[in-house]
């Protein structure tokens, strides 16, 4: 049996960046009539800002700095926003270290550019803007362009265009330049660019600097190297970080790592409340009634917008309901092939969609000033990552709407979420060991063939050792610093602490004991947070509540369908001879045999499907010792069992059913199979035999890890080899739960081995 992990991690981590409409901010910015508030007055008043006489040429400063805004906006009466020129003289004019936490929409990018600029007129070098977004870097490139800043970016997604930018930069043709916190630690970049880049940099800009901070809500391990960053940089370069989700916490943090040697940073905190939203909470209990809400609602909603989920296969799933329900929508998430990203946030910027369904693979930074709604089909974990998300909507609008939906199965995503992603001392002591004992650098496959980790969990570990200094990436691959690696137990516990409690913060938002919008500026510590006066606690809801019983009845029909396709596996995972796994005298790898290969198979659900997932759930929770809870297969799941079988579109119908024998579940397993024997009449062969040193397989592990666990783990009966070979007709192996599928692969091909027709896999659920 397979592990039992509740929840699939998003593969990429979410791009929370910010691009300002047209191309620098929301229609608020430029107001140069506009009173300061109160609240922005008290800004002014209280934040400590440089001196304008401290340096001669102050006013000539904000003159040049205005005329580049007006040419960069098309606009004559355009004017700096409370705040911006203040940034802009601590950075040019004093060359400091700035702090900047706004709103979404109040000009962040525009301080950078113009900022960027004058110090190119200046003399200094380009401004390294070092982003977490690498879709949307094309959109910064673009409307830098259009204003007149000369700007490239050196990512991932744009490896053809390297060697033009680095020919630009040689030529000192580039103003500013845009990379992602992994190029800071590519080999190439590292030892060939980035030495020119610190000597001659005109300004360093961190975006998105929340995630320098472990307290920070977006977990990025690669923004930490910034701080190393900082340090090797020449004395009165100026440093500006911006975000607009940040608390106290997080800002200190921030900050500290911002005066690595000593250096005074400068923090400008404005007001974090958006006035053009309006908040609203909607629990309408069961999955298919928040499908059935958005179906015949979706329409109401102002203009287009998104509809975020928390997991993959929601997104999938919500996108099809709506879709056959009429709506233009389209799902996007880290499964979606990257020139249909492209195209869906085209469309979405188009309004030729009504929305798009998303996980957090949308970056936070999508650019559609006019986006009308953001609607959550689950919560976010946390009140902070909420404000961002939904701090996309409104900003060049007077009206937008936000929706929170939140479901039963919100606490279980979480946990997930908040485990995978932290280190731990055995999972860095076998990394260490292995880059140690290898005789050169090791590639991530390579590594992953030595130690029992899955990518995902490796390729975070790297990066948190990687930061830390115990490993190093090189051409060719990873190695070992040789410097001591200490798990920080406080730490992390301390983080682990704080996750907790930014979780039931956020079921508290969803209780509305007060006003929603004051409610998450206070938790970003803002200290302007106030009565909102248009969120559904201030006023009365003004979303509408109904659900038809026809629209209910059609969504839950929609959910209720079953039967998952299962692929089969065809290769071996590399690594299997370093694990000593040999067939026949030799080596085990490349492609599978055919004649050892099991069919496609099937599953009742994913266990993150919005339908049947929350029942599976159920079926494989632990008790409060987290053993696993072991019943009789209940009655509506041995129904949909037969639905499987009778909607399954096989060439030939099995004619007998053996399972896979557990340790954690028996009983479970053996009521499905012996129960759709009985039911189908297919011949009761049995289950495998399990080996006397046989033990519960309960940890996640990565393939070859999985291949080598299961691989003399069972074996075929000798009373059920005769049957096998009797038979004219495929066998139905069954198991409980399919996570890696190597369990299902190892074991039928024991019964192909043993004789079998041909074997097709059946499970009650997959893990994703």
């Amino acid at each position: 049996m397979t592990d039992p992990r509740p929840f699939c991690a998003e593969e990429p981590p979410p791009d929370p960046w910010e691009l300002p409409p047209d191309p620098f901010d929301g229609p608020e910015m430029h107001d140069a009539h506009a009173r300061p508030t109160g609240a922005q007055r008290q800004m002014s008043q209280t934040r400590s800002t440089p001196s304008q006489t401290a340096h001669r040429g102050g006013d000539d400063l904000r003159e040049e700095a205005l005329a580049i805004l007006r040419d960069l906006t098309s606009r004559a009466e355009a004017d700096f926003h409370q705040g911006q020129f203040e940034a802009i003289e601590a950075l040019v004019a004093d060359h400091r270290r700035a702090l900047v936490v706004q709103r979404t929409g109040w000009g962040k990018s525009a301080v950078y550019f113009i900022a960027a600029l004058l110090q190119r007129r200046a003399g200094a070098g380009p401004a390294l803007i070092v982003s977490p977004l690498l879709a949307l870097m094309r959109d910064q490139v673009a409307a830098a362009e259009r204003a007149g800043v000369r700007a490239a970016a050196i990512n991932s997604a744009n490896a053809t265009e390297w060697r033009e930018i680095e020919r630009l930069l040689a030529a000192d043709a580039v103003d500013v330049l845009f990379v992602s916190p992994e190029r800071l630690v590519n080999p190439r970049f590292r030892e060939e660019q980035l030495p020119h880049l610190v000597a001659a940099m005109g300004l360093l800009v961190i975006d998105e600097a929340h995630c320098i901070s472990d307290w920070g809500h977006d977990f990025r391990p690669d923004y930490r190297r910034i701080r190393t960053l900082i340090g090797e940089l020449p004395d009165g370069v100026p440093i500006l970080a911006t975000t607009a989700t940040a608390n106290e916490r997080v800002v200190e943090d921030v900050a500290e790592q911002m005066g690595t040697g000593g250096h005074e940073v400068f923090t400008l905190r404005g007001p974090l409340a958006r006035t053009s939203l309006r908040l609203g909470v909607l629990n309408l209990g069961t999955t298919w009634r928040r499908l059935a809400w958005l179906s015949e609602h979706l329409d109401t909603l102002p203009g287009s917008g998104i509809v975020y989920t928390l997991t993959v296969s929601a997104a999938e799933d919500t996108a099809a309901l709506l879709s056959k329900a009429g709506h233009s929508v389209r799902a996007y998430t880290g499964r979606t092939d990257a020139a249909e990203r492209i195209e869906a946030e085209e469309a979405l910027k188009a309004n030729d969609v009504k929305a798009l369904v998303a996980t957090s693979a949308l970056g936070m930074g999508f650019d559609k000033p006019d986006l009308g709604f953001v609607v959550h089909l689950g919560a976010p974990s946390s009140p902070v990552a909420y404000y961002q998300q939904v701090g996309r909507a409104g900003r060049a609008t007077d009206n937008a709407d936000v929706l929170l939906l939140p479901g039963p199965e919100d606490r279980d995503i979480w946990h997930f979420f908040a485990t995978n992603s932290m280190p731990t001392q055995a999972r860095a002591d076998a990394v260490l060991t292995a880059l140690a004992d290898a005789n050169g650098p090791l590639s991530t496959p390579a590594l992953e063939a030595r130690v029992d980790l899955k990518r995902g969990q490796l390729e975070l570990l790297l990066k948190v050792l990687a930061v830390e200094g115990a490993v190093r990436y090189v051409q060719g691959g990873w190695t070992a610093t040789g410097q001591p690696w200490t798990y920080d137990k406080p730490r992390y516990d301390r983080i682990a602490a704080a996750r907790d409690a930014e979780q039931d913060a956020m079921l508290t938002y969803e209780r509305g004991e007060s006003c929603r919008m004051a409610f998450l500026t206070s938790e970003l510590d803002d200290p302007h947070s106030a009565p909102c006066g248009r969120c559904d606690v201030c006023t009365d809801a003004w979303y509408p509540t109904d659900v038809t019983v026809e629209t209910e009845k059609s969504a839950q029909a929609q959910l209720d369908r079953v039967g998952v396709p299962v692929a089969p596996r065809a290769l071996w995972p590399g690594g299997l001879d370093r694990l000593d796994i040999t067939a026949d005298g030799k080596a085990v790898k490349g492609k599978l045999p055919d004649g050892d290969r099991v069919l496609e198979g099937r599953v009742i659900a994913r266990l993150t499907d919005l339908g049947w997932g929350a029942t599976l759930r159920n079926l494989f929770a632990t008790d409060v010792d987290g053993r696993p809870l072991d019943t009789d297969i209940p009655a509506e799941l041995a129904r949909a069992s037969l639905r499987v079988l009778k909607g399954w579109d096989w060439d030939v119908r099995p004619t007998a059913v053996a399972w896979i024998p557990s340790l954690s579940r028996p009983r479970l397993v053996d009521s499905v199979a012996s129960g759709i024997a009985s039911a189908v009449r297919l011949t009761n062969l049995g289950p495998l035999e399990l080996a006397p040193h046989a033990e519960a397989l309960t940890r996640p592990t990565n393939s070859a890890y999985r291949v080598r666990d299961v691989w003399d783990r069972f074996r075929v009966p000798d009373a059920m080899a005769p049957a096998l070979r009797a038979l004219d007709g495929p066998v139905l192996l069954v198991d409980d739960l399919v996570d890696s599928r190597w369990t299902m692969t190892v074991a039928g091909r024991l019964l192909r081995r043993a004789g079998a027709y041909a074997v097709l896999p059946f499970a009650l659920a997959a893990t994703g």
